[in-house]
């Protein structure tokens, strides 16, 4: 788990520093209601734009990323919660886009650092044993159109988990950093919230809890990468790389697949069959953060 004496974390004062002056809780909830009303907004516009140029089918197809174009759309759509997060921060702390990333140079150094480290692990357990996944994949996508989409596929799966880690690990951790002095809270608060945005017991069935709390496991794991580097560039390559393999490469059949070149022969609800694999993520996630603290030393 994430060493979390504070003396690990000095790196983060710059990221905090520019709310302290207005470090008030009722500043972080009315920013968050603000970032909720944009993205609810802008969403049900795009929502309404898609079925008004298209059909109700294809406007369905957006809300579960069924075909390519319907999930480069709504991975993109998560670019709502960065305008958001960027408003509710400049009205209300007074603070600049820039200044919940971190230093732009050192963020994109760091970011790259880790990403690549991240892809030759990511190599090495591709092709060390066991191989497969349990049973037969389904080809989803020709490799020739996956190659096509390739290059928009990494850019909207990169604004989708931007997003996330600005939302995240960016203006709620902050600003609660601002406010309290304990890393318990800082780095415990905004993991708990985005365990309980995965929480999804209508999809995941018996598995949801499971699936929760491999979330809040990652999201402490990002925010301890966050606090230790000074910006969101080592949270981003995490997260990109996680999100890449599982909606790029290998995906659930049950939703967000539109991009994904192959197809598990199990959802999301087959306890069984998936519960084994998610144990198994827990070990890669564990690696993945162990290698990113690795290159971050460098």
């Amino acid at each position: 788990m994430p060493d979390a004496r504070p003396g690990r974390y000095t790196a983060h004062e710059r990221l905090v520093a520019p709310s302290r002056a207005r470090p008030e809780l009722w500043r972080l909830l009315v920013g968050l209601t603000i970032v909720g009303v944009v993205g609810i907004l802008l969403n049900f516009l795009l929502f309404g734009l898609v079925a008004g140029l298209g059909s109700v089918e294809w406007a369905q197809d957006l809300l579960t990323g069924a075909s390519p174009i319907a999930l480069l759309v709504l991975l993109a759509s998560f670019g709502f919660i960065t305008l958001g997060v960027s408003i509710a921060a400049k009205r209300l702390q007074h603070r600049t886009f820039s200044s919940i990333c971190g230093p732009w140079r050192e963020g994109i150094r760091q970011f790259w650092s880790v990403f690549k480290a991240l892809l030759i692990v990511g190599v090495v357990v591709a092709i060390l044993p066991p191989y497969g996944m349990g049973a037969t994949l389904t080809q989803n996508l020709a490799l020739s159109t996956w190659l096509l989409f390739l290059p928009f596929s990494l850019l909207a799966v990169l604004i989708q988990t931007s997003a996330e880690e600005v939302l995240f690990r960016g203006y709620i951790q902050q600003s609660l950093a601002a406010r309290f002095r304990s890393p318990v809270i800082w780095l415990g608060v905004p993991s708990i919230l985005f365990a309980a945005g995965h929480y999804a017991p209508g999809a995941a069935g018996d598995n949801a809890l499971l699936v929760a709390v491999w979330s809040g496991m990652f999201g402490l794991m990002a925010a301890d990468l966050t606090a230790r580097s000074g910006t969101l560039g080592p949270a981003i390559a995490l997260h990109l790389f996680n999100n890449m393999v599982a909606l790029l490469f290998v995906s659930l059949p049950d939703g967000l697949s539109g991009l994904a070149l192959y197809l598990l022969p199990y959802d999301m609800s087959d306890t069984g069959a998936l519960r084994q694999w998610l144990y198994v993520d827990f070990a890669v996630m564990i690696v993945s953060w162990l290698t990113a603290r690795v290159a971050l030393r460098r």
